[in-house]
């Protein structure tokens, strides 16, 4: 795996690790070409499996204010990486790690985000098959209103899309699974509306639910208003038919509640919300020599020679290629090779099925 200060494709610079995600490590990396940081999420290996998810996730383009998706990519070598905005604010598993249970207001809320980008991505023929509070990723907003988004597209499918494998095989995150997709059933969004009832209860309580709960006497017990509690216990219905049909059927039964805030004052006027909630700045502090326009000093490029501090260390559409240019072009080219091959590989499964 890559370390501090690898390039790739002569554009994204590793900068430092952010943490883990599903498949591989995150970073925040600094963009040379348009001179900004983002997020960058590194394969921590390259096989036909690792492959397909990857394409997966940095093929979708949801442009949604509570969706965050891949803005980028790139290859090298037997590497590659997909980029995204970079997020402050953790998750909203995070904010339950630093808050326990949270009131009514801000689930409510950040259901309704969830929601939201669920009907987006429903819209567009896809099922996320991943939704859980870990992707449900927040904007560092402090005490005021939050702003959540859903992310990690790697488990993400077309409904069209054909099955590569057969048999009963769940996709996603125990726990957060709807009964008919550990049972391998096609997916379907009424599924992803299960795993964002599931989100819900474990923001109202601080755990996920467990089938062998009592799920409507431990909402009773955590004072959640009753309307709310009748709406996160019918997305968890164990059967399908019985759920809301939509995200947008379920969102307006969420704006019926009248819990979801619009402003700063609406989340302090929640009856049951004890001590302050803050969605925390969780992004580390850049590291010596990077500021927020960048580097901020000489200093050796990967190549072993002294790049300009800031942006005019970037290369621009009219600067010669450096000496690692070749070699970039040819880790471009592996790259690409890698995806067609798996493309290939992948068609001709799927006509082996057929």
């Amino acid at each position: 795996m890559p370390g501090v200060g690898a390039l790739f494709a002569g554009r994204y610079e590793l900068v430092d690790p952010l943490g883990e995600g599903g498949g591989g490590a995150v970073w925040r990396v600094w963009d040379h070409r348009d001179h900004r940081y983002v997020a960058a999420k590194l394969l921590r290996q390259i096989d036909a499996a690792s492959l397909l998810r990857f394409m997966r996730e940095q093929l979708v383009r949801v442009d949604h204010p509570h969706v965050l998706a891949p803005i980028g990519w790139a290859g090298e070598d037997d590497r590659v990486l997909f980029t995204m905005p970079l997020i402050h604010g953790g998750s909203a598993a995070t904010l339950v790690s630093d808050h326990g249970p949270l009131p009514p207001r801000w689930a409510a809320t950040l259901l309704d985000h969830l929601l939201a980008g669920l009907g987006q991505v429903h819209s567009m023929g896809m099922v996320h098959r991943d939704v859980k509070p870990a992707n449900l990723l927040l904007d560092a907003t402090g005490q005021r209103l939050p702003h959540g988004r859903l992310s990690d597209f790697g488990l993400a499918i077309a409904r069209t899309d054909p099955r590569l494998t057969t048999g009963p095989v769940a996709h996603g995150t125990p726990g957060y699974l709807a009964p008919e997709a550990l049972r391998g059933a096609d997916p379907d969004p009424t599924a992803d509306l299960y795993g964002a009832g599931a989100t819900a209860y474990e923001l109202l309580v601080a755990r996920p639910p467990d089938t062998a709960d009592d799920l409507a006497g431990t909402l009773v017990r955590a004072e959640v208003p009753p309307r709310l509690a009748a709406l996160v216990l019918d997305l968890l219905n164990p059967d399908p038919a019985a759920r809301p049909r939509t995200a947008a059927a379920a969102r307006s039964r969420l704006a019926d509640t009248g819990l979801v805030a619009r402003t700063e004052a609406d989340l302090a006027g929640d009856p049951r919300a004890g001590g302050a909630v803050e969605v925390f700045d969780q992004v580390p502090d850049l590291p010596p020599g990077w500021g927020d326009s960048g580097p901020e000093q000489r200093r050796p490029d990967v190549t072993g020679a002294t790049s300009a501090p800031g942006p005019s260390s970037a290369p621009g559409p009219s600067s010669a290629p450096g000496p690692s240019a070749p070699a970039t072009r040819r880790g471009l080219w592996g790259a690409v090779l890698v995806v067609l091959g798996v493309a290939l590989l992948v068609t001709a499964v799927v006509v082996e099925l057929v």
